[in-house]
């Protein structure tokens, strides 16, 4: 079976350099699959948890969570370099649903408080929301 390279590498450390057989992520265009050989492309992502899949069967795919950043594909390697990127067993489960709570808080306070006293910034609060919601989806834990 052919492979290609992935390599995702955050601000603080290089996450994952392996062969894979296939990596399915969300960028700001919408979901692609990659598989070896795939055309050239760069693309910015949205957070999300990204599924990369060591061979096509059933059994065989790892989840990462990604905090938002660039994709670059040549035929023989996928870069990615990430704002935040959490493979499950990294992730604090208890810290990922705070940080969800407290971004929801956030959301509901923008939408309930008067448009011209609204202190949030409703954009910082959706991402921080986004990201909490992929870091819990990598680990398979419910949102509370």
């Amino acid at each position: 079976m052919a492979t290609i390279r992935l390599e995702v590498v955050s601000p603080d450390r290089q996450v994952c350099d392996r062969e894979i057989g296939m990596l399915i992520v969300r960028s700001t265009g919408g979901e692609l699959g990659i598989l070896p050989r795939h055309a050239p492309l760069l693309t910015g992502l949205v957070p999300h948890v990204m599924r990369i899949k060591s061979g096509l069967g059933a059994g065989d795919e790892e989840l990462m969570a990604i905090g938002g950043g660039f994709m670059e594909v040549t035929p023989e390697k996928i870069t990615i370099l990430a704002a935040a990127a959490e493979e499950p067993k990294d992730i604090d489960v208890a810290r990922a649903q705070a940080a969800y709570q407290r971004a929801k808080q956030r959301i509901d306070e923008y939408k309930s408080a008067p448009k011209d006293s609204a202190s949030i910034d409703i954009d910082r609060a959706q991402l921080a929301l986004a990201r909490a919601m992929a870091r819990l989806a990598a680990t398979k834990n419910p949102i509370n």
